[in-house]
């Protein structure tokens, strides 16, 4: 693994690293925030995964997270969001190919390859973070952006006892019935939609439900709104009884001033689970 940076941050450490990757076939970046309290014990750690285009960085400089991880004694992850480099297949839209991931295993031509991103996030790279730094395995909490949002929703819907809370910032919450998922989840699995089902947090929810807190934040003047379908979630969250909560923030958009309004909440939210 290289080391890219590491600076002082919040009395801890924010740093960026690199290392091959095994899932996805290439070499991969991500960030890690590790507050002060890791130099001496290791500490609960908190998943954050970025929307389309983003890459480890966008979170990082922008979700404004740092801060209250510090003063909650969290660790944050930031994984890239798909495979990168030459021989990596690629799409000329925004919202296909590399930045687009979409945290699943593809089995479609030509993202088989490279394009693993659940078991990138799910297994590859909790095993290089818990190696290499002071993580703790048992006290983890995940949360994203966007198609992160449905990243986070589903790893902790699948991944029962992996999450002690999930929370997410306007996911894509029903993509096997939106134009942002449909045209992804039909190039990267094929046309089955049965295949479909197991990346679609509305379906796992109904179905799965999870057995711990859930927040998700929504902002009204979303300008993708009608592509994220909350309604559809909070709906299976109503069905299922699901601990937890869907909160409309009235003016507020898709942007990363809406992430870094609410990030204090949502670290307080993880952290009480977290600490529990």
């Amino acid at each position: 693994m290289q080391t890219i940076s590491e600076n002082k941050c919040f009395g801890g450490v924010q740093g960026v690293y690199r290392h091959t990757s095994d899932a996805c076939g290439c070499d991969m970046t991500f960030g890690l925030f590790l507050p002060e309290e890791a130099a001496e014990q290791p500490v609960p750690v908190l998943w954050y995964l970025s929307g389309l285009t983003c890459t480890h960085e966008n979170a990082m400089v922008k979700a404004g997270a740092q801060g209250w991880a510090a003063e909650a004694g969290v660790a944050l992850v930031f994984p890239d969001t798909s495979p990168r480099g030459e021989g990596v297949a690629d799409d000329e839209a925004y919202d296909l190919g590399q930045g687009a991931g979409f945290y699943v295993n593809a089995t479609e031509a030509p993202w088989a390859p490279h394009f693993r991103m659940w078991d990138y996030v799910a297994e590859e790279l909790p095993r290089i973070v818990a190696t290499n730094f002071a993580v703790d395995e048992d006290r983890q909490a995940i949360t994203g952006h966007s198609m992160g949002g449905h990243g986070a929703l589903t790893l902790a819907l699948r991944l029962p006892g992996r999450f002690r809370s999930v929370s997410a910032f306007a996911p894509i919450a029903h993509p096997s019935r939106s134009d942002w998922g449909r045209k992804q989840l039909a190039a990267y699995l094929g046309a089955d939609e049965g295949a479909w089902a197991g990346y679609d947090a509305t379906l796992l929810m109904r179905r799965l439900g999870f057995d711990g807190p859930v927040l998700v934040d929504q902002g009204s003047k979303d300008q993708f709104i009608d592509l994220l379908k909350p309604e559809a979630l909070a709906q299976a969250m109503m069905e299922r009884r699901q601990n937890g909560q869907v909160r409309m923030h009235q003016g507020y958009d898709h942007s990363y001033f809406f992430v870094s309004s609410f990030i204090r909440d949502h670290i307080a939210f993880h952290a009480e689970a977290l600490f529990a």
